[in-house]
């Protein structure tokens, strides 16, 4: 495979190249169509971070890569310069600084000159957060807080309603990350990123395996101000996973997006509906009149759980995720603070109260960039 390393590509192969990888290809399978190896490929990539180039373009009025090749022809044949121009309709100057600035007549190379014409023409510009010290200076400062780029984009419209140059789009902060030739944000703020891949590129979601639940009652069920988010109160849950048997039970308001986080010992159902059952106690009634979970076996015992609380508990199809976006959306948004494959039973309830709290005062763009503390208050206020 070492014979198919290649230190160059044409202008061709690197369109390819990126238009295969916006497709989500792997490296190995755009290294075959490109015919060289994944190493080679992954530093083209790694150049600007998985962040595909700008389509550039070329006046009609430079010379072209035939062109070129026409010159390199001639100046090997010995034709003067002004025959060149004249076969190519071209002014016998505009020939003879190409000539020129190209090493000259017997050093003219046609590929050469034209990657060097494409290198001159660009002309970078500096971006926003380059330009705004201010700017920069909040967004790294929410990046740190583990903010997305999308919330802080959302948050500055809010914030600084009548300063256009305070704003900023979250795929210019993305691409000031994964861009390190950029120099504006530095590259160790993309651990702070809910997902942290080296290169970014398409992402692909994974199907959820589930359990079978005696007599329960399917989420088709559910009254339609559930389905609507009309009115606060109905909740969605489930568990999150660490290592060592650890789990952790979140749950997820509907209307307003508010966290709660559970401590449970382990997922046997009775522990789990258990300490289900203490949460509810905490909250209104009005506030939690229904939950939906998935179909994982630790909701067994969901009858016991309605019994001790009054509150309808409704099922997810099998491999439908989708059904519980808020609380999926939230177990993803957890794992910044609760990492996979570590022990998650090392925390104690205050500190799964602190970074509940955490997430719920960041803004949210489902809320119009509001909190979710603020939405779930203002619920509480409204319900008495």
């Amino acid at each position: 495979m070492l014979s198919n390393r290649r230190s160059r590509f044409t202008n061709d192969d690197i369109a390819s190249i990126w238009v295969h990888w916006k497709q989500g290809n792997s490296l190995a399978s755009i290294a075959r169509r490109i015919g060289t190896d994944p190493p080679s490929l992954y530093l083209v990539l790694a150049k600007y971070g998985g962040v595909a180039l700008p389509q550039y373009t070329r006046s009609l009025r430079v010379l072209s890569l035939s062109e070129r090749e026409e010159i390199s022809r001639g100046l090997a044949a010995g034709k003067s310069l002004r025959s060149i121009a004249n076969l190519l309709g071209r002014s016998p100057s505009t020939i003879s600084r190409e000539v020129q600035r190209n090493g000259g007549a017997l050093a003219y190379r046609a590929t050469d000159a034209d990657l060097s014409a494409w290198s001159n023409a660009k002309r970078p510009k500096k971006c926003k957060l380059a330009c705004e010290p201010t700017l920069q200076f909040w967004v790294e400062s929410k990046l740190r807080r583990y903010w997305s780029p999308e919330q802080i984009s959302g948050w500055l419209k809010r914030q600084f309603p009548d300063q256009e140059e305070l704003w900023v789009s979250h795929e210019t902060i993305y691409k000031s990350l994964y861009i390190q030739s950029r120099g504006v944000l530095k590259k160790e703020l993309l651990k702070h990123l809910r997902s942290k891949p080296r290169l970014r590129k398409s992402r692909t979601s994974k199907k959820e395996q589930r359990g079978v639940i005696p007599d329960m009652i399917s989420i088709r069920e559910r009254p339609p101000e559930i389905e609507d988010r009309a009115v606060p109160g109905h909740w969605e849950g489930d568990l999150i996973e660490g290592t060592n048997n650890s789990c952790i039970a979140t749950l997820v308001e509907r209307q307003s997006r508010y966290v709660c986080l559970i401590k449970v010992d382990n997922k046997t159902t009775e522990e789990v509906v258990n300490r289900l059952i203490e949460q509810a106690k905490t909250l209104p009634s009005n506030l939690y009149q229904s939950l939906t979970w998935d179909r994982g076996a630790e909701l067994k015992q969901h009858r016991r759980f309605t019994l001790a609380t009054d509150i309808n508990v409704y099922f997810c199809d099998p491999k439908s995720p989708w059904q519980r976006g808020s609380n999926e959306n939230t177990n993803g948004l957890l794992r910044q603070f609760l990492p996979k494959g570590t022990n998650l039973s090392v925390h104690t309830q205050a500190e799964l109260d602190s970074i509940a709290k955490e997430l719920n005062e960041r803004p949210r763009k489902t809320l119009g960039f509001e909190t979710p503390a603020n939405r779930f208050m203002q619920c509480v206020a409204t319900t008495g």
